[in-house]
């Protein structure tokens, strides 16, 4: 055998051996960044005004998007009267339980004029999933979409849309819901039912306003 030939044999395994590695080098997580600052807003359906908690003044709220495997850091900051804890519903707390949510039971709430981080990582998971705030009522107007997007060059499983939209499902009280809450629980019976339902926050056309 020549030398050129035992050099080629030689090199084919380091070759190899690169090739290898280069494929188990896992791809390095993107970190996500959100602010909410929890503000009240006056925010009119059914032509009826009122002030509700928002986050960063919308309502729906902002929503998050991700890809699987990113760390997410979502920093809240409190300028409402009202105490506050988002839960991200659906999302998977793997060794981040503390990140949850749930008032007095993972966390306690975000008081007024206070900050919290809420950090967590998204694994093994993808889809649309949605936030809402933790604590009384407050979940009527806090809330929105969390779309976790497939890793990079993960092919669609299916033929891929033409475009992509998001539904949120909500109500809307007239009301301030804490009151229809408080005046439940003084009568002993279940909360006022809410004046419409709503899709991405609006009641649509089909609602009588007078």
């Amino acid at each position: 055998m020549g030398r050129g030939n035992r050099f080629h044999l030689a090199i084919i395994p380091l070759l190899f051996l690169a090739f290898i590695g280069f494929m188990s080098t896992p791809v390095k997580a993107a970190v996500k960044s959100y602010q909410f600052n929890i503000q009240v807003k006056n925010v009119s359906r059914l032509c009826h005004s009122k002030p509700i908690v928002t986050v960063n003044g919308l309502f729906p709220g902002p929503t998050i998007y991700v890809r699987e495997g990113d760390r997410v850091l979502i920093n809240v900051t409190n300028h409402a009267q009202y105490n506050m804890s988002i839960h991200w519903h659906g999302l998977k707390q793997f060794r981040n339980g503390w990140a949850d949510g749930p008032a007095y039971i993972t966390q306690c709430p975000v008081q007024t004029g206070q900050s919290y981080t809420y950090d967590f990582n998204v694994t093994g998971q993808r889809g649309t999933l949605w936030w809402h705030a933790h604590i009384f009522w407050l979940r009527a107007t806090v809330y929105g979409a969390i779309v976790i997007m497939p890793k990079q060059g993960t092919p669609y499983p299916f033929p891929q849309p033409d475009f992509e939209f998001n539904l949120l499902l909500g109500e809307w009280w007239n009301n301030d819901v804490e009151e229809v809450v408080k005046q439940g629980n003084k009568l002993g019976l279940p909360p006022k039912m809410s004046d419409a339902h709503t899709i991405n926050g609006k009641p649509g056309p089909l609602v009588p306003v007078f």
